[in-house]
């Protein structure tokens, strides 16, 4: 009775009704069985198929790290950092990541997570430091692990796993089928839980084709862009130059639009991904990066500005629409100019973008930034309460607020914002006086370089 009035709990905490046959049967099997490999696509719910299984394996009486789980990208620690939060466990966790500081992660592991999250170059880092102790480990969870193997973690990830002297469960979570499992893992015949065969046909998601009468794409992009009702989109193109040329454009034509490449340092993606997120930003320009383990919402829209060579990096980049019931569609740019490639079917109804003009509808919402967040004490209940009571905000004012260590971000009314900075402009948070202004929107460096002449 226990475990189940349990899970309820934490379903309850995550808002969802009841898991989906995935999750049921992985966390079955996670649970009876030593070697798992859980292939399931993007946005189907992995994380929870295998959070749940772990907080069952941890032993409250153990004061150390009990759970390894090793990710590809900080954005996919952060995700699932956040999905054990909301599940409202009593065990601690923690993630670390490079760029993020290491001192203050090894502050954190000082009292150690049951839950340790993180990236293989930073965890090996740690191991190597000493900084927490990994006798105690019991479960080894790999996630996105096609995406390490492609990153080249191999080297980390075999000697992270050679100084695990007790774990007896691992389980590797893929969104690819056919990945070749080195040796180091120590995962041998695992059993395997494939639920990627019948997502393959994604019947709710829809395929357009806009034809493009010039060589560059940007005049179709920003007509296709005026067609969507004001619904945001995910816009996907191959190079890093790309992605900035198009966002600066668009912003010129009056969309507002920001990018996210590889090439950004940590806390401008995490400044675009969080205007994206809470609705400042309606148009996200990225590369491949952002096509797996990103936590934002679910899309109507994808549009690929150009397509990638390979068809699996397709296949993410069209995982950020249709999940589960939900549907959406899938744009692809072309002109005739460019190479057919194998895996498009050319065949598909083509939309004529032309004649529309009408611009999107401006974001509902501005981001304000705030320069405290936990390891200052600030945290969400102090902000909403400053900026309503100090800043008189309404309920309905206030959108997504996202408190990091040093710094906070909140979403607050357009229209509003101008009256609220200045309300609390000599007021102080928690007897503390913070700068608080409109966050920058991550821009090209030459509008920073022309500001200095």
């Amino acid at each position: 009775m226990n475990k189940k009035h349990h899970s309820n709990n934490i379903l309850s905490n995550l808002g969802i009704e009841s898991l989906n046959e995935m999750q049921e049967t992985a966390q079955d099997i996670i649970l009876n069985d030593n070697n798992v490999l859980l292939l399931s696509p993007t946005g189907s719910g992995k994380t929870l198929a295998f959070l749940l299984p772990v907080l069952e394996l941890l032993q409250p009486e153990i004061l150390s790290v009990q759970c390894l789980i090793l990710v590809p990208s900080r954005e996919l620690g952060l995700q699932i950092e956040q999905v054990w939060k909301k599940m409202g466990t009593q065990y601690k966790v923690n993630i670390c990541y490079g760029g993020h500081s290491i001192d203050t992660e090894i502050k954190n592991l000082s009292n150690p997570p049951a839950v340790l999250i993180g990236t293989p170059g930073r965890i090996a880092d740690h191991i190597d430091r000493d900084t927490f102790r990994t006798d105690k480990i019991q479960t080894l969870i790999l996630d996105e692990f096609d995406k390490s193997l492609q990153l080249g973690f191999h080297e980390q990830m075999s000697f992270i796993i050679g100084r695990l002297p007790k774990v007896n469960k691992r389980v590797l979570v893929s969104a690819t089928s056919d990945i070749e499992i080195p040796k180091y893992t120590r995962v041998v015949n695992p059993r395997v839980l494939d639920f990627i065969v019948e997502e393959e046909e994604k019947a709710n998601l829809s395929m357009k084709m806009i034809v493009s009468p010039s060589k560059d794409k940007l005049e179709s992009l920003f007509n296709l862009i005026c067609s969507l009702k004001s619904q945001s989109a995910i816009i996907f193109c191959n190079h890093r130059d790309a992605a900035e040329r198009i966002s600066d454009t668009l912003n010129e034509k009056g969309i507002y639009a920001t990018y996210y490449h590889g090439g950004m340092d940590q806390d401008e993606r995490e400044r675009a991904l969080i205007q994206f997120r809470n609705g400042s930003i309606s148009y996200l320009i990225t590369t491949d990066l952002a096509a797996r383990g990103l936590d934002i919402p679910e899309m109507k829209h994808v549009i690929h500005y150009h397509l990638p060579l390979k068809e699996d990096e397709f296949t993410h980049r069209n995982g950020r629409t249709a999940r589960m019931q939900a549907t959406g569609t899938a744009y692809i740019i072309v002109h005739e100019s460019e190479k057919q490639l194998d895996y498009i079917d050319y065949g598909m109804s083509v939309l004529d973008v032309k004649n529309v003009i009408s611009l999107p509808k401006p974001p509902e919402f501005q981001t304000i930034y705030i320069s405290g967040g936990k390891k200052t004490k600030l945290n969400k209940f102090d902000i909403v309460g400053f900026f309503s009571q100090k800043g008189k905000l309404e309920k309905d004012d206030l959108g997504l607020i996202e408190v990091k260590d040093f710094v906070s971000f909140a979403a607050v009314k357009f229209g509003k914002v101008k009256e609220l900075l200045k309300n609390i402009k000599d007021e102080k948070m928690k007897g503390k006086k913070f700068k608080i202004e409109v966050a920058r929107n991550v821009i090209k460096k030459e509008e920073e370089k022309n500001k200095k002449f």
